[in-house]
């Protein structure tokens, strides 16, 4: 490819909070609004989490299992992912500047799981109005790491909205926040990062030392976005009917803490408050009590239906919305 035009493409990708980058981000979450997250093998995602495994293994069979390991991993990582998106970028541009903005916004579908999420919360709630317990847990069960054999309706409810609030933040909010601040490199890398985390970042043998790295990365990449969906969520709460503004305000702060990370327990516990619900309750794994903490207050009901879940939904799209409408606002600086 000309020199030229590679520098003309990184020209065009570098920057903080770009013009170029809403543009992009925008032309992403139509691409999820329309199509949503379809499940083939080729999917950009899946083929990263084969290429994280293989080099995963790679690294054990080296004996690098530890702490360096995991650090290299993302090295690797992010030097053979980000060079890939590059070169289709500069593909794109080289057919038309247009092109060019196509491909950014598909990069960053790929990055985005708004719609996907809201489906999986409707796959329950149709289980739930229709009486399919059964239904409501296979589709719980695609979403959360517990025991559901036990699950009743109000449980499944409940696990969806939790679900659903801990995955605005790492599978909407952050990746835009990336996008807008950064543009689509940006938010590949951020997908790098929670890919490492929710593959290796677990503290059992295997990943204690080698998922450290992603780990903490993940954190610190969301560090401020949990913190953010806490304020939009309640500011919505506050203003429009249905939600209770006051509850999420006090329930965020109060209960945030109960919940392990730094980060997740924003979002779901300013949730519970917003709908007027407690969350969490006894959770089994493996037939073993692992937590019976109730986030939100004493007199909410301990469950969700269908309804709180379509609350959620909408919760979860005006959080999205503000936040490209913000940084929209910030590229016009």
């Amino acid at each position: 490819m000309p020199t030229s035009l590679i520098a003309a493409t990184w020209a065009d990708l570098v920057g903080i909070a770009a013009p170029r980058f809403v543009l992009w981000a925008a032309i992403g979450l139509l691409f999820d609004a329309l199509v949503g997250d379809p499940v083939f093998a080729l999917h950009p995602v899946r083929l990263l989490g084969r290429w994280l495994a293989a080099i995963e293994r790679g690294l054990f069979k080296l004996g690098l299992n530890g702490y360096g390991g995991g650090i290299l991993l993302f090295i690797l990582l992010s030097a053979t992912v980000l060079p890939v998106c590059f070169t289709l970028l500069v593909a794109a541009r080289a057919i038309h500047p247009v092109a060019l903005d196509v491909m950014a916004g598909v990069i960053l579908w790929a990055c985005f799981a708004l719609r996907d999420l809201i489906a999986h919360g409707e796959r329950i709630a149709r289980a739930i109005e229709r009486g399919d317990v059964g239904a409501a847990r296979r589709g719980i069960g695609m979403l959360v790491g517990r025991d559901t054999d036990q699950m009743d309706f109000a449980a499944c409810g409940r696990g969806a909205v939790e679900s659903l609030s801990e995955n605005l933040v790492d599978g909407v909010l952050s990746p835009l926040v990336f996008a807008l601040a950064f543009g689509p490199l940006g938010a590949v890398l951020y997908k790098i990062i929670s890919t490492m985390d929710s593959m290796v970042g677990y503290k059992s043998d295997r990943y204690l030392r080698f998922g450290w790295c992603g780990a903490r990365l993940d954190d610190v990449c969301n560090y401020p976005v949990a913190r953010w969906s806490f304020l939009v969520l309640t500011g919505f709460a506050w203003v429009l009917p249905g939600f209770h503004g006051g509850k999420a305000w006090r329930v965020g702060r109060r209960f945030h803490a109960l919940l392990p990370g730094p980060n997740s327990g924003w979002p779901e516990a300013t949730m519970a408050g917003a709908l007027g619900l407690r969350l969490i309750g006894p959770i089994h794994k493996h037939g073993t009590l692992v937590c019976d903490v109730w986030v939100g207050e004493a007199e909410d009901p301990p469950g969700a239906g269908p309804a709180d879940l379509r609350r959620c939904y909408r919760l979860l799209i005006l959080a999205t919305l503000l936040t490209l409408l913000l940084g929209w606002l910030m590229a016009r600086r």
